[in-house]
């Protein structure tokens, strides 16, 4: 290990941490010195592909830790997210493309772009309205867009730019979010819970035709209708995958009581039957 590796593994002074420039600044140098040919071997041999579920990973750890850490928990994972970020643009400025710095100067530049009530040249508009922000903020990205579209090879449409990687249910809220943005919407909330509506009826006739074979047309109803929910979560203002995470943190409350009350009569799950697991959930339900 060299002497600058060694000083960068040590505890920063007052000085060093007293900014976030300067703690950033030591994440870069720790970072070029792990990829150094002197550095560590594992970090090294990583690659963009490889980072990816590292990526990911973080992000969701982020994402727990807002919902159910406490501030230190929050601020350790945000801290290992941010490094992950740092690897990725290292990794490309070695290949010649981009530097982290460069990344930073991409996005305040959007920023500044992006808020003129807040950056322009007649100085913060106290006056402007949540709504209206939203609505200069899709306007002013419909615009970079077209602009960008200008040229063939970089042709892009309203909903270009929402990444395939998502999951689903987050990349249909956002793909109705750009469509919207453009007036292509329902006019009332309502009118999305008569869309589910028709999705559900539309559903359950596939599933009562009795079909067992080509499950295609039962996918594509079970689609329209996720697609359809999300709308009506966008409409609302309910992020999906927040609310299904939290339902799902429910029933997963709910059911290991179930399973603890029959575990401390001695009894399994699987020995249960139905109806008795039925009248522990609704003991449970009630209880929580």
């Amino acid at each position: 290990m060299t002497d600058t590796t060694r000083r960068l593994g040590d505890t920063p002074d007052a000085t060093r941490a007293a900014t976030a420039g300067s703690g950033f600044d030591r994440l870069v140098e720790i970072m070029r010195a792990l990829r150094a040919p002197d550095g560590c071997p594992w970090d090294r041999e990583q690659t963009l592909a490889s980072l990816r579920p590292f990526v990911l990973e973080e992000t969701y750890e982020v994402l727990d830790a807002i919902e159910h850490g406490p501030p230190d928990h929050l601020r350790e994972e945000l801290g290992d997210a941010l490094f992950e970020l740092v690897f990725l643009a290292q990794i490309s400025e070695e290949s010649g493309h981009f530097s982290i710095a460069d990344s930073i100067d991409t996005v305040c530049a959007k920023l500044i772009r992006r808020h003129p009530h807040v950056f322009g040249t007649e100085g913060p508009d106290a006056s402007i309205t949540t709504d209206q922000v939203n609505e200069q903020w899709a306007r002013i990205k419909a615009q970079e867009r077209a602009d960008a579209g200008q040229e063939p090879e970089r042709r892009t449409t309203t909903l270009t730019g929402v990444p395939r990687t998502l999951p689903s249910l987050l990349r249909a809220y956002k793909i109705s979010a750009r469509a919207a943005a453009v007036g292509f919407d329902w006019a009332r909330p309502t009118d999305v819970v008569d869309k589910i509506e028709e999705e559900v009826a539309e559903l359950r006739h596939e599933v009562e035709s009795g079909a067992t074979g080509d499950l295609s047309r039962a996918e594509d109803e079970m689609g329209d209708l996720l697609f359809a929910i999300a709308n009506l979560s966008r409409t609302l203002g309910i992020e999906p995958e927040a609310a299904l995470r939290r339902a799902t943190d429910k029933f997963t409350r709910r059911f290991d009581a179930v399973e603890h009350a029959f575990s401390t009569r001695g009894l399994a799950l699987r020995d249960a039957t139905l109806a008795e697991m039925e009248d522990e959930w609704q003991r449970v339900k009630r209880s929580t």
